[in-house]
């Protein structure tokens, strides 16, 4: 069934006649798996021939995918209370900072989140344009003409010495590989390509869980010298870094972070504060190697906006083409390209019944490129961002920041982030795209290209 928007809209509170959505056949006790495995990505635009409320099964659990906006939004904003987060580790996986907002709930997440969102007020973002800024062309700097690199992997290394230096206060020192490599083996462990990767509960020591395990407690030994490190120097009332803060905040109430959620929160944040900017970075340069006219654009508009100077925050409002440029990378490329829930009522939706227990999948890939919303959906077009466009769109054919009360936290952040650092590197250095412009897609903890993306350097004179 293909619902209107009117039609999405309307709820019924009784679930006593609604019937099981349709979806494909499976095979037994394995459901639907070889069919996710064999095409990820394909397999979103499988199940939308079913319609907008779609049943399978992966890994002997059952799920049902949403795939228009209205029903995404009652998920997440109208009846968000009837769903919980997913947990990866029911299905097997590796558990992840479950004491960090990403996963908790309830009361503790909403403590969790009050104290959280001070670290991201509009002025405390902007203080950290600067550095943000000489970030970029410190690395920039450190690219030789001529040289051949894979984008995505500095682009990683980047990423986390911006969360270092303005969400911490740190300078990562030499130990932002650890970071960066945990991210690979979650994604890893995570790609639903390789069944022995994705299926096979954590237990069992496949070379990539053992890869998984070396990661992990590299990247956990990291995170508690940093906290201790953060302790001895002091002075925490007077910092201005999350780390400090969560360090010494204390609520009205006296709720503060205990030694776990504390250490789950840096474990969160250094992971999924620098894997999905990076990635964005990554698929935003391939887009325009493979667009000349629109970076020839772009560099027009920073001339006129920016002059000689490197952008500041106080640019960003008139970076309008850029902003056009990473809506549309993300539209094309969201890193988060699904969300996951599990429904702990049952939901009726679209007609359809949703059981209690049953995983939901609202996957931001699929919408992001329904024909029913976007015009020429596979192509790279920012343009479409113009002429009010956003106005007539409906409410969560787009969401690469997720939403609802659980919407990325950090979503102001990558977004300032975003802005600054593509021209800080682009006026700088020029890329030769080496590898396949169309690259396959690995969709594990995020969507990664499956093979690094190589290009060429160039610097610009």
């Amino acid at each position: 069934m293909t619902a209107t928007t009117e039609e999405a809209s309307a709820t019924d509170d009784s679930t006593e006649e609604a019937e099981l959505p349709p979806g494909p056949d499976g095979w037994p006790l394995l459901g639907n798996t070889l069919q996710l495995a064999r095409d990820p990505v394909g397999f979103f635009d499988r199940m939308a021939s079913y319609g907008d409320v779609v049943r399978y099964e992966v890994g002997g659990l059952p799920f049902t995918m949403v795939l228009h906006p209205a029903y995404v939004e009652r998920l997440l904003v109208t009846d968000s209370d009837s769903v919980r987060k997913f947990r990866f580790e029911e299905f097997g996986g590796n558990e992840f900072a479950p004491d960090g907002v990403l996963f908790t709930e309830g009361e503790q997440w909403r403590a969790q989140r009050t104290v959280l969102q001070n670290a991201f007020t509009l002025d405390r973002i902007e203080r950290y344009g600067g550095t943000m800024v000489d970030v970029a062309a410190d690395h920039a700097a450190r690219w030789g003409d001529g040289e051949e690199l894979a984008v995505n992997r500095q682009f990683s290394d980047l990423t986390v010495d911006v969360l270092a230096r303005t969400l911490f206060d740190l300078d990562v020192d030499g130990r932002g590989e650890a970071i960066t490599s945990v991210a690979r083996a979650i994604n890893e462990r995570g790609d639903p390509r390789t069944l022995s990767n994705f299926f096979l509960p954590s237990w069992v020591p496949t070379p990539s869980q053992r890869r998984y395990d070396r990661a992990m407690a590299a990247f956990e030994d990291i995170v508690d010298e940093l906290i201790e490190e953060r302790r001895r120097v002091g002075d925490l009332e007077e910092r201005d870094d999350l780390l400090s803060l969560l360090l010494a905040a204390e609520e009205p109430d006296g709720y503060r972070h205990s030694e776990g959620e504390l250490r789950d929160q840096l474990l969160t944040f250094l992971f999924a504060g620098h894997e999905t900017t990076s990635l964005t970075l990554a698929y935003t340069t391939l887009l325009l190697t493979r667009h000349p006219d629109v970076l020839e654009r772009l560099h027009e508009e920073w001339d006129e906006v920016l002059g000689d100077d490197d952008p500041s925050p106080t640019d960003v409002p008139d970076l309008n083409l850029t902003d056009r440029v990473l809506t549309e990378s993300l539209r094309l490329y969201p890193p988060a390209f699904a969300v996951f829930r599990t429904a702990v009522e049952d939901i009726e939706i679209g007609g359809y019944l949703i059981p209690e227990g049953t995983n939901v999948t609202l996957p931001q890939i699929r919408l992001h490129r329904d024909p029913r919303f976007y015009d020429d959906p596979a192509a790279f077009r920012p343009n479409r961002w113009t002429g009010g466009v956003e106005a007539e769109l409906p409410d969560y054919a787009y969401f690469p920041f997720g939403g609802g009360p659980r919407h990325c936290i950090g979503m102001r952040f990558a977004t300032m982030e975003l802005k600054l650092v593509l021209p800080t590197l682009l006026r700088r250095v020029e890329f030769e795209l080496l590898s396949d412009p169309d690259p396959e897609l690995s969709p594990g903890a995020t969507l990664r290209p499956a093979d690094d993306v190589r290009m060429r350097v160039r610097v610009r004179e």
